[in-house]
């Protein structure tokens, strides 16, 4: 069952179009209906629809621009316009837009059944796409020859010498000399033994490799259990368009997944870099915010510079033992801190009397380097996480057996991951805190907005609206609408401002929108809310 919103500002076109066609009978739900083009957009944003019937001429935001946001925001979404006559040479000049349908006003129920049918039909053969889960293990045999998913995937892993790289990208037609490049990893949220886990990890390699084709916007390997995406662009423009084109990609690749395989997935996006010798780090930094879903949760995109503060170049190390550790000081919980420091000892302990004291030496001065990286990584002030004595050394030089070492580390993991944890909290809280200053102080700008507030605090909106609605309970769009709208209660109930004036206040440039949100929020229009603050109405 497809989900259909349903926008025309006629109520008698809107009840008979939902009583004369058996929604059911065609494969359709018509999750909700609005009766101008902004409420259509508040509706399309919760709902994600499948498909989008909207009137051209609406008050508020007609059809075509409710259509280009929609278009926007929900690529995947099939779009159908309602339109007269004299306005169909209009709607015809907005075919850049993807709209699927046009049904020309007045129609009758067969005619909209018949662009719906074709809309439908379009829908199933791109689930049926989808779901074929033996075509796409055919598709992904075919697509990508062995060699390139090799050598992709080896930059993934190791630095190669520049001329290798040079000699590989001509011999494997891969058009990447002179650009930079971001890398993107994507995690199904499934248990890893869950069933058909392969072809399931095929089906989101076939769309992320279609979505990127369709958008130029780099390659998609499988590797190391991931799918990932090598987003390239010239390194004439700024790294900033690169990674504004391949968020919006990724974006519409977790859309997707959600929408025609049923489940989600997590994508953890790297750093920009300029040389594909360094794609190997740009990988692990990837890789390293894909570990914060732990944190955000699952179901979205997670930038690490949203996550970690980075230095240009920071020390990297490549050991399983080290990455382990310092993931769950970042990340992890404390059962998790038992069973990694248990696991990292455990070889040492049982077969410590045929370990030499210098092997002992060095397995301590490994966990020590550890945890000054992950101090380094974290920024903390070494004073403040390991005391007075920041010389770890001389403090393990003072343990006379391994067991007290075992114990010691334990105890500076715990006080490090309780340091850390506290400090992204109180960043969270610092973060939403500015949002709502800006806010209260900008709301009267009718075209304030998320992004707005974002490139304000220079973080990306999907981190922002995850720890916003974290601690406030609201979305943003959700608090800016009460702050707008106890303000205009405050000044209905002062002042003798006109409506039209209280809607300049709070920021609406339409004042009739503004009367049309003020009596959904509040149930009254302000006219009467005026009347009842002054006890003029019962």
């Amino acid at each position: 069952m497809y989900r259909l919103i349903l926008a025309d500002d006629e109520v008698d076109v809107r009840e008979g179009v939902l009583h004369e066609i058996d929604w059911q009978q065609c494969g359709f739900e018509v999750v909700d209906r609005a009766e101008n083009g902004r409420e259509a957009l508040e509706m399309a944003e919760r709902w994600q629809p499948d498909v989008l019937v909207t009137d051209i001429r609406m008050p508020f935001m007609d059809g075509l621009e409710l259509a280009e946001h929609v278009r926007r925001m929900l690529p995947g979404t099939k779009i159908i316009i309602l339109t007269g006559y004299d306005e169909f040479e209009y709607a015809r000049k907005s075919i850049q837009l993807g709209i699927e349908e046009f049904v020309i006003k007045p129609f009758s129920s067969q005619e909209l059944l018949q662009a719906l049918n074709k809309v439908k039909e379009e829908l199933d053969r791109e689930a049926a796409l989808r779901e074929d889960m033996d075509s796409l293990k055919e598709h992904y045999r075919r697509s990508l020859p062995l060699l390139r998913e090799l050598f992709l995937g080896s930059l993934m892993t190791r630095a190669l010498p520049e001329r290798e790289i040079n000699d590989k990208l001509a011999g494997y037609d891969l058009p990447l000399q002179n650009c930079r490049h971001l890398v993107a990893v994507i995690q199904l949220d499934l248990p890893a033994d869950a069933e058909d886990i392969g072809l399931r990890s095929f089906a989101v390699r076939n769309i992320a490799e279609e979505i990127a084709q369709r958008h130029s916007c780099g390659y998609v390997i499988q590797h190391a259990g991931f799918v990932v995406l090598l987003a390239s662009a010239d390194r004439s423009d700024l790294p900033s368009k690169l990674e504004n084109r391949a968020m919006a990609v990724l974006e519409e690749v977790r859309q997707s997944v959600e929408r025609y395989l049923k489940f989600t997935v997590t994508i953890g996006i790297g750093t920009t870099i300029d040389s594909l010798r360094a794609a190997h780090y740009a990988y692990a930094d990837a890789v390293a915010a894909l570990d914060y879903r732990m944190v955000l949760g699952h179901n979205r995109l997670i930038p690490i510079r949203d996550v970690e503060a980075r230095e240009a170049s920071p020390i990297r190390y490549d050991e399983l033992q080290e990455q382990a550790l310092i993931r769950c000081l970042k990340v992890g919980t404390a059962q998790e801190l038992t069973e990694i420091v248990d696991k990292q000892f455990a070889e040492l302990v049982n077969s410590e009397g045929g370990t030499s004291v210098q092997g002992v030496q060095l397995f301590l001065l490994q966990i020590v380097t550890t945890l000054m990286k992950a101090a380094q990584d974290t920024s903390k002030d070494l004073h403040e996480l390991f005391g007075g004595n920041t010389n770890l050394l001389s403090q393990l030089a003072a343990l006379h057996h391994l067991s007290e070492a075992k114990q010691w580390v334990m105890d500076i993991c715990a006080k490090m991951m309780s340091r850390i944890a506290a400090d992204r909290q109180t960043t969270y809280r610092s973060l939403v805190d500015e949002a709502k200053a800006y806010t209260r102080a900008h709301y009267a700008d009718s075209e304030l907005s998320i992004s707005q507030v974002c490139e304000h605090l220079h973080i990306s909106a999907g981190y922002f609206s995850s720890i916003f609605k974290r601690d406030t309970k609201l979305t943003y769009v959700g608090y800016l609408l009460q702050i707008r709208m106890e303000e205009a209660k405050e000044l209905l109930a002062a002042t003798d401002l006109k409506a039209f004036e209280i809607a300049q206040r709070v920021g609406y440039a339409d004042p009739n929108y503004f009367s049309f949100s003020f009596k959904k929020y509040v149930g009254l229009s302000p006219k009467d809310y005026r009347s009842r603050a002054r006890g003029e109405l019962p």
